[in-house]
């Protein structure tokens, strides 16, 4: 990385905080700041990527900043694009604006263009520092990450149970079991998801929006966040998702997930009803094989972050499949008893040593709950040391 200053670190860290500010709006572009630095410390230009299709971070510290940029020292969150999609090329406009030295938290993580940024940056006589506080740039866009690295999504399993871990009475009646300062932190992880999943079963029970509802978000943005409703997944092999189900009726898409081999008039009256309807390859078990729905998301849909609500059968599932990256467990101080329902259906675990291992990251009060991030020791993308 070469030598960096304090005066370095405290920018980089600035521009993460102007990323930051992107949470919620990118999809399914990475969250990305940028701060521009004059020769003599002056902070002369800001920008953060605000959502897709609009200018990047780059562009709007460079606007922002004038001609102040010639000189500067750019300190940018992700490493400056190269190519042109809705949008010119960072690096190029960079190069143009004349800036002496560029700073970059981490490579972007896509292979097909990873280090080209930097390469047009170092052709142009700029100096470039790479890898300045990179753990937290990668805490920033797991998702983004997950989708380029591993062709997946970033998998977030969500559930809200008692202390003796149950998340509904043995009748299905689960609401609530948390507190409302949990359920607001519930609907910021489903605002900051490309996507949300259900299983069928759980939609029907609780007939689930699965939308962001700005009155819970408790941000000063909440109806500017609500706009963009998170994709909706019901993984519904034998689609039996009923034609007035409440999502159906929601803002935004529904997508139901189904197996081959059902008849045509169901799956045109779900279309009629709002739904879109697609069917993807069985697994050993005869339904949706869980893998090939986190490529689909991630290939077809460019989902970043998925985050999973549902009942215990579908998460177990995702656990056994390999397919969970963290579990947001939300803990209320009571007890529903043995006769109410489990969080996890794992078949199979018969012995000590067939135990489920995790690795837990944060433990926190939220609320009157208690908030537990926790992750299995293996999976598909790399972990993350900081809590996104």
């Amino acid at each position: 990385m070469g030598h960096v200053s304090t005066a370095d670190r405290g920018h980089m860290a600035r521009a993460l905080r102007l990323a930051r500010r992107g949470l919620y709006t990118t999809h399914p572009n990475p969250r990305v700041g940028c701060v521009l630095v004059a020769g003599d410390g002056r902070v002369v230009g800001e920008g953060y990527h605000r959502r897709a299709g609009e200018a990047h971070a780059e562009v709007n510290a460079l606007a922002d900043a004038g001609e102040q940029a010639r000189g500067a020292t750019a300190y940018v969150t992700l490493e400056p694009c190269s190519h042109t999609g809705r949008t010119g090329p960072c690096a190029k406009a960079l190069i143009e604006a004349g800036v002496a030295r560029v700073v970059i938290a981490m490579q972007d993580p896509n292979p097909q263009v990873s280090g080209r940024g930097v390469a047009l940056l170092e052709n142009a006589g700029i100096a470039v520092t790479l890898g300045l506080l990179e753990t937290d740039a990668r805490a920033l866009n797991p998702g983004f990450i997950a989708r380029m690295a591993a062709g997946r999504p970033y998998v977030r399993l969500k559930m809200a149970m008692s202390l003796d871990g149950r998340t509904a009475m043995a009748s299905g009646e689960s609401q609530w079991i948390t507190g409302p300062c949990a359920r607001g932190e519930v609907q910021r992880l489903r605002a900051r998801s490309s996507a949300v999943l259900s299983g069928v079963a759980s939609v029907i029970q609780d007939n689930s929006r699965l939308t962001v509802r700005a009155d819970q978000l408790g941000l000063d943005n909440a109806d500017d966040v609500a706009r963009r409703q998170p994709l909706r997944v019901i993984v519904d092999s034998r689609l039996r998702l009923p034609l007035a189900a409440a999502c159906l009726a929601e803002p935004g898409r529904t997508l139901v997930v189904a197996v081959p081999g059902h008849e045509a008039k169901r799956r045109a009256a779900l279309e009629a009803a709002g739904a879109e309807v697609v069917t993807l390859a069985a697994g050993a078990d005869g339904r949706v094989d869980l893998a090939a729905l986190m490529a689909h998301l991630a290939d077809t849909e460019a989902v970043n972050e998925l985050l999973v609500e549902t009942g215990a059968t579908l998460a177990g599932a995702m656990l056994d499949a390999g397919q969970v990256d963290a579990l947001w467990l939300f803990m209320a101080p009571t007890l529903l008893g043995a006769k109410a329902r489990g969080a996890f259906a794992l078949p199979g675990l018969e012995r000590m040593a067939d135990q489920y291992r995790l690795e837990i990251d944060d433990i926190r009060a939220v609320g009157g709950d208690f908030r537990i991030i926790a992750r299995p020791r293996v999976t598909g993308v790399p972990a993350y040391t900081k809590v996104p």
